[in-house]
């Protein structure tokens, strides 16, 4: 198959001469990105603007615009006839900009070479304020990752206060939460028949903002639910606190209640969520007809980190079911899982093949927890019933379908295509779905030879998962199993490797000052690690975003669900303590390990935690003295993970 030779008329128009190529003099909706433009199904904006164009309007895109000059970039493709879409792109842009520590980031990976400052703080309320100046007599939509998790009041770590609807601050007139198709093409056939966007006070998975006198959108048959206040939950966390069961459950209900809340002398009205997307909705989606690739703009420009991520990988899924409570995907993408058909993804897999630099290999068969492609419930009815935020938590549901044949099938079906030299999984695999001790499912013979096949067929080299903690007390706030359930995973790993011959490490990735994370734990978990043979690598600090349990914890100090304390560790000095254990193999970090231990009365364990570092350093040395010319060996005590630059150190 030969691909064809892209135009530029087949990427959506950026700029006035790229409409008049396509005979347009003006647009029905344009979309305003804090993203460069990548005609690809992974990007917000692409798929939104090719779903409007799918149905029948004319649309144009203004990626990443210059906010801070005369602001031209806004005026460059003139005046919509229907409406202004608005999304700060694929990330909130303060997780975007900032790290946990609030330092400014040097890079942005939705930006060609990654080239920082291209996208304001805030960006989705800075774009629509920007508009509604500009054109205020034009309606305004705002939707993506970062209007969806902001779209109620919420914890803002970086400016460490509560912040209203960003309805409020942006001015916009409607907000669509969660992956917006379905919404976005009910809004689009009724504007389309002269409805007037501000007059949508009923579209499920909107918000409105609506003066406090007016009467309550009727005509619809949803309950509602009144939570409190913004001005209440400036006064009192707790009433912050205590809204929050009320939207992570209705945010995933399949029959969700509406939900309210004043706003000063304004009435926030948060429709329901649609159903999960059905098969041929998701494979609609993915079928539009996308270059999956950057706008011929950025050509000189430098490589899109974001792009050459996933430039060769195929999203199979959307949703997640694992709830953890320091996670956005399920308040973004749902709970339930919405599947592509086989069909669907085979043949963008066939589309990937023809790209030009396309060498055989897939970088990724995946979605945001890899192996939950195809899962359900067994009797829908009772999910229909469901306001658990997890279906793996504190167990593994019983109504929950988690055979993992489906995935299993389709791997091998790729594998089979000429084309295909290796499909890799890079995506995080839910480890504890495929322990028998923790999924006591009557598909134990699928679990086994899905993990067989991904072992011997589809590891990158390595393979990430995500047990994030040790201690038990932590992994209950995280809605993750106990640790116990990771050392039998690793052990049936470990076994399938030694069977076939393969020796592929094992990246397991951990989280520093978690809300009920205390420093005993994290010394705890630095001697566990190290006694399994990990100096770790993937590593990270928590970072309060909106919309999350764990956030809603560390802003209040109270458990969401039970109103009780839970110890949370904001100091940022207490903050990069708790992290240095991650490195306790780092010299720097030894006598601090060992007075910080000695305080606590824990002086042995500094002792255990330290000695085999200071045994393999001897080690090395008569190596190095005893075999000259001979590199000295990088594999620690069972096998253990060495970072990048520590291997080259040794090597020099």
């Amino acid at each position: 198959m030969i691909r064809k030779e892209n135009k530029l008329s087949d990427w959506l128009p950026i700029t006035k001469k790229e409409m008049e190529l396509r005979g347009w003099d003006s647009l029905d909706v344009i979309i305003i990105s804090g993203d460069a433009y990548v005609d690809h199904p992974s990007f917000g904006a692409a798929v939104i603007a090719r779903l409007v164009e799918a149905e029948g309007l004319k649309v144009g895109i203004i990626p990443q615009p210059n906010w801070r000059d005369d602001l031209r970039d806004f005026k460059k493709l003139g005046k919509p006839n229907l409406f202004f879409g608005v999304t700060g792109g694929c990330m909130d842009s303060m997780v975007n900009h900032y790290t946990a520590a609030k330092r400014k980031r040097s890079n942005d990976a939705y930006t060609p070479d990654g080239a920082p400052n291209f996208r304001p703080d805030y960006a989705t309320v800075t774009y629509s304020k920007i508009l509604k100046d500009l054109y205020p007599e034009v309606p305004v939509l705002i939707g993506g990752i970062e209007a969806s998790l902001r779209r109620v009041t919420h914890y803002d770590y970086w400016s460490d206060q509560l912040k209203p609807s960003i309805m409020v601050e942006s001015g916009a007139d409607i907000l669509v939460y969660g992956m917006g198709e379905q919404p976005l093409k009910q809004i689009i056939s009724l504007v389309k028949k002269g409805v007037p966007m501000r007059s949508l006070k009923t579209i499920q998975q909107t918000a409105v903002l609506q003066p406090i006198e007016d009467d309550i959108p009727k005509g619809v048959h949803w309950k509602t639910i009144e939570l409190n206040s913004h001005e209440k939950c400036l006064e009192d966390k707790i009433a912050f606190a205590s809204n929050f069961k009320h939207i992570e459950r209705e945010s995933n209900k399949q029959y969700a209640d509406r939900l309210t809340q004043e706003v000063g002398e304004q009435r926030l009205v948060i429709n329901p969520p649609y159903k999960t997307m059905k098969e041929k909705e998701i494979d609609a989606s993915f079928d539009l007809p996308y270059t999956r690739l950057p706008h011929p703009k950025y050509k000189n420009k430098g490589p899109i980190p974001a792009f050459e991520m996933i430039k060769f990988s195929i999203n199979m899924h959307r949703g997640c079911f694992g709830g953890c409570s320091f996670c956005t995907i399920s308040a973004h993408q749902g709970k339930m899982i919405a599947s592509r058909s086989e069909e669907s993804i085979l043949k963008e897999i066939k589309d990937v093949t023809t790209m030009p630099d396309f060498k055989g290999y897939l970088s990724d068969l995946g979605g945001p927890s890899a192996n939950m492609y195809k899962m359900k419930g067994k009797v829908q009815s009772i999910c229909d019933k469901c306001v658990s935020p997890s279906c793996i938590h504190p167990v593994v549901c019983d109504n929950l379908d988690s055979s993992h044949k489906a995935m299993t099938q389709l791997y091998r079906k790729v594998d089979k295509m000429p084309e295909i030299k290796k499909a890799f999984v890079s995506s995080g695999i839910r480890y504890d779905l495929l322990v028998s001790d923790y999924n006591k499912s009557d598909e134990t013979k699928s679990l086994t030879e899905y993990m067989e096949q991904v072992v011997t067929r589809h590891i990158p080299g390595r393979l990430k998962v995500a047990p994030e903690h040790t201690s038990d007390p932590v992994l209950r706030i995280m809605r993750k199993p106990s640790f116990k359930h990771f050392h039998t995973f690793k052990q049936k790993f470990d076994q399938i490797n030694k069977k076939h011959g393969l020796k592929q490490p094992l990246i397991p990735y951990f989280i520093s000052s978690h809300p009920g994370c205390e420093m005993q734990d994290m010394a705890n978990l630095a001697l566990e690690t190290k006694e399994m043979g990990f100096q770790l690598e993937q590593v990270q600090d928590f970072t309060p975003t909106p919309m999350t349990t764990a956030t809603v914890i560390y802003y209040t100090g109270v458990h969401p669900y039970t109103l009780k304390p839970v110890e949370t560790v904001k100091d940022p000095r207490r903050k990069k303590d708790q992290n240095k254990f991650f490195f306790w193999y780092k010299k720097e970090n030894h006598n601090w390990i060992r007075e910080t231990l000695r305080k606590t009365g824990n002086s042995k364990m500094a002792e255990d935690l330290l000695k085999y570092h200071a045994q393999q350093k001897r080690e090395e040395k008569f190596k190095q003295t005893d075999s000259v010319g001979k590199k000295p060996s990088t594999k620690g005590k069972g096998g253990s993970v060495k970072s990048k630059s520590r291997n080259k150190k040794r090597r020099r």
